[in-house]
């Protein structure tokens, strides 16, 4: 596990806080200890949830229990934030230097099952609730525009979805990663922004009465496809095709082409899931619209 001398004393008490993570580790952390207690990415989780949670209870002090966002789009919200911790604190982050299993397992929660949910719970209206009046209109006033522009580039998304995908799992640059904690937290944030950017780019081609949901529909199955494809190459792989992990992987007790080939289905099977349902529930909703505009044209003028 990361830990660096700034970290409070209060972490150092923790459970396995002192182990060393990644490649500076001597050994594989067991599952009671595989933490990442670095500063880097506990700070930002604690704020998030902290926004969201003061503001979600201002909004429905004010509006009422499911107004603004119902309950559903707050528990999604929560499941994202609980498949990050998975992700980036326990246990995958701390196991995915020895086993490219779990560092795929890392990468797809971030890319494909953290984003949709946590964006289902409206994140951005939801913490500005938490924030003075002031600050949140002047928040609004210079991210609305450029995040709006950003929003309505599904081809650039979909683009930046797939080369974060291919580029972080070539070997040599895995292989950077495992070595530079610095471009380890690089990589996990790019995941991240390009995942939020990809679903937030989808979801507005439903809000959007010139396009429809049919751009989106498109992109998710592209991207479900890219992925697949990168799935099976790493599926049926005749070797090992990550030296680092052909090292590891066996310390876990795991044969390293197994390991591969288990990280390829990950990648090909329950990472696709994601895609696929937004790809349908684009579909309905965009079948429902149509079927609610096609008696306002029918009625006599």
């Amino acid at each position: 596990m990361r830990i660096r001398p700034a970290v409070p004393l209060l972490l150092l008490s923790l459970p396995g806080a002192a182990r060393a993570h990644g490649a500076h580790a001597a050994h594989p952390p067991a599952l009671a200890e595989a933490w990442t207690l670095s500063p880097a990415v506990l700070l930002p989780f604690a704020l998030l949830a902290a926004l969201y949670a003061v503001g979600l209870a201002r909004l429905w002090s004010q509006a009422g229990r499911g107004h603004g966002v119902g309950m559903a789009g707050a528990l999604a919200f929560w499941a994202g934030m609980a498949a990050m911790a998975l992700a980036a604190i326990w246990p995958l982050d701390a196991l995915g230097a020895w086993s490219l299993a779990a560092h795929m397992a890392q990468h797809m929660l971030l890319l494909a099952v953290v984003p949709p949910l946590v964006l289902a719970g409206k994140p951005f209206a939801v913490a500005a609730y938490a924030l003075p009046r002031r600050w949140s209109g002047a928040l609004h006033r210079v991210l609305q525009r450029p995040l709006a522009r950003a929003s309505g580039w599904l081809a650039a998304a979909a683009i930046a979805h797939s080369a974060v995908m291919w580029v972080w799992h070539l070997p040599a640059a895995l292989e950077a990663v495992l070595a530079d904690e610095a471009l380890h937290h690089l990589m996990h944030v790019t995941f991240l922004l390009a995942g939020v950017w990809f679903w937030a780019a989808a979801w507005r081609r439903l809000r959007d009465p010139a396009t429809g949901a049919g751009g989106a529909v498109v992109a998710l199955l592209a991207v479900m496809m890219q992925m697949g494809f990168l799935g099976a190459l790493l599926t049926f792989a005749s070797r090992a095709l990550y030296p680092l992990y052909a090292v590891r992987a066996p310390q876990l007790g795991l044969d390293a082409l197994a390991d591969q080939q288990l990280a390829g289905i990950l990648m090909w099977v329950p990472s696709c899931i994601p895609y696929l349902v937004g790809a349908l529930w684009l579909m309905r909703q965009g079948l429902r619209r149509i079927e609610r505009r096609a008696p306002r044209a029918s009625a006599p003028r």
